[in-house]
């Protein structure tokens, strides 16, 4: 991704538009796109700045972490919930969708692991198994 355009070149464009010349003129004067030009004067307008916004980061967890807490507290109450019954609640609840991987990345971020634990261990180590019995040595 590249960087952002300097600050004192937004700040020039912004203060060239405010003076009464078009958002194209500007962005020709400039040598810019004028859609650049006219982005930066809509968040001019919107925020009072016209710095840039903050790059890359994580912008799809937010509506998953609202919910996290909850989330957690299933966990506790039941143990062997799945990530699809978390799931299904949320929706029935909130009236969110959302994804298992997402539920999951959430449980990941709140260091919560799972433990494969299979229901049928075997007692002993893997390998033959006891085999057939076998005859006494020695018969009549």
């Amino acid at each position: 991704m590249t960087k952002p355009l300097s600050n004192d070149l937004r700040t020039r464009v912004v203060a060239a538009v405010s003076e009464g010349l078009s958002c194209r003129a500007a962005a020709e004067q400039f040598d810019l796109a004028a859609s650049t030009v006219v982005k930066w004067m809509q968040r001019w307008r919107d925020t009072g700045t016209c710095e840039p916004r903050p790059q890359g980061g994580d912008k799809r967890s937010g509506p998953i972490e609202s919910h996290a807490e909850e989330v957690l507290a299933l966990i506790e109450s039941k143990v062997d919930i799945t990530l699809a019954e978390i799931a299904e609640h949320l929706e029935s609840r909130y009236g969110k969708r959302f994804a298992p991987s997402t539920i999951w990345r959430c449980l990941d971020r709140h260091a919560q692991t799972f433990k494969k634990n299979r229901a049928r261990k075997r007692t002993s180590p893997p390998g033959r198994g006891p085999g057939k019995a076998r005859l006494a040595s020695g018969a009549a």
